[in-house]
């Protein structure tokens, strides 16, 4: 006789109708795709930035005005964000017990990472326009 997983659950979580949200799934690779992405942009990164060591102002302004590096340092920014606000959620999610602060952590998590989103797109927007 085969058992479906239903069959494994406590009378109480029938009752209650609790299992899994079945958004772990997502969670877990978004992580890791955003992780992925993040190596060959922070080589760029380190790269350009290394590049840049000793230049003035106006030499930065330049290098960031180039379309490729305006697009590649967008990326970047945007994909460490996402990849940031993705990790704090789960540290959040693991270890505050109260719901309410819980919900109001994730959503300052939320809002930090579109304010800070939308800071570096103006500026570079400004830069490379």
């Amino acid at each position: 006789m085969k058992r479906s997983p239903a069959d494994f659950r406590t009378p109480l979580a029938r009752v209650e109708g609790l299992g899994a949200a079945r958004a772990g799934t997502h969670h877990f690779l978004s992580q890791r795709i955003s992780a992925v992405a993040l190596v060959p942009l922070s080589i760029w990164f380190m790269y350009g930035a290394l590049g840049l060591v000793g230049a003035n102002l106006a030499e930065v302004l330049v290098y960031l005005s180039e379309p490729l590096n305006a697009i590649l340092l967008g990326a970047f920014l945007f994909t460490a964000l996402y990849h940031l606000s993705l990790g704090i959620q789960v540290v959040i999610e693991d270890y505050i017990q109260q719901e309410g602060t819980k919900i109001v952590l994730l959503i300052l998590n939320r809002f930090f990472m579109w304010s800070v989103g939308a800071v570096c797109a103006f500026a570079l927007l400004r830069i490379a326009l």
